[in-house]
Formats: structure tokens, sequence, C-alpha cells
């Protein structure tokens, strides 16, 4: 049962961080690493899935971008302002700038070539 418990969310490591209506601004308008939000919910099956996905991908984009999730039962303002009709959905932001989004799940595979495409790009020096 625990590959089923970590692709239903029940895997505690390596958690990505919460943002909310209060502390979006800050930790997404103003960071200087690109941001990826996961908008979902907690009854949303295919959002717990992509939030697994999300949380693997993680260590791979660690100091190259930021990847948060956004409870959109909980904090309804900024679903509202970015137009979070169908979760779960993911918003990159880059200088606090919405630059892409995509709807619903995504394979491993595409979706780490879909953030690659994001992700500050660092030489072996800075690495």
């Amino acid at each position: 049962m625990g590959w089923l418990n970590k692709i239903l969310g029940g895997d505690q490591r390596g958690q990505i961080p919460e943002v909310d209506d209060t502390t979006f601004h800050e930790a997404v308008l103003q960071s200087a690493l690109p941001v990826v939000v996961d908008f979902w919910a907690s009854w949303c099956a295919p959002c717990q899935v992509m939030g697994g996905l999300l949380r693997d991908l993680a260590p791979e984009f660690e100091g190259r971008l930021r990847i948060v999730k956004l409870n959109v039962d909980h904090s309804r303002t900024m679903a509202s302002v970015y137009g979070i009709q169908s979760i779960p959905t993911v918003v990159i932001f880059k200088n606090g700038a919405a630059v892409d989004k995509f709807i619903g799940l995504m394979q491993l595979n595409p979706l780490r070539q879909r953030l690659e495409r994001h992700a500050l790009h660092q030489t072996k020096e800075a690495a």
C-alpha cells in the first residue's frame, strides 16, 4: 500500500509548501525564483496525483524554481483572480507574472520538461 499512499498524498516526506490568499503576494509574486503554483483541493483525486508528481520533481528543481500549492477551497480570492475553474491547474509565475498555465494531469516526463523550460539554469560553478 506504500505506492498508493504516495500517489494519494499520504507520504509526508518532501511536502510542498502551501500558500493562501494572505501569503500569495510575497511567496509567489515577489519571488526571485520562478514559482509553480499547484491549484488543488483535498477532495480532488487527480489533484492528489498531480501533487505527488510535483513532490517527486521538487528536489530536481531546488534552487532553480519553487513549487507551492494553493487549496482553492480555502483561498478563493487567488483562485478567482487567476481564473481557476478546473483543478488541478498549474500556473507558472516569473517576475510576478503568470507565464504558463495548464489544466489537468500531465505525465511525469512531459511535466518535467515543462518545468525545465521555466527553471533558472545554473552554471556548473554555481551549482
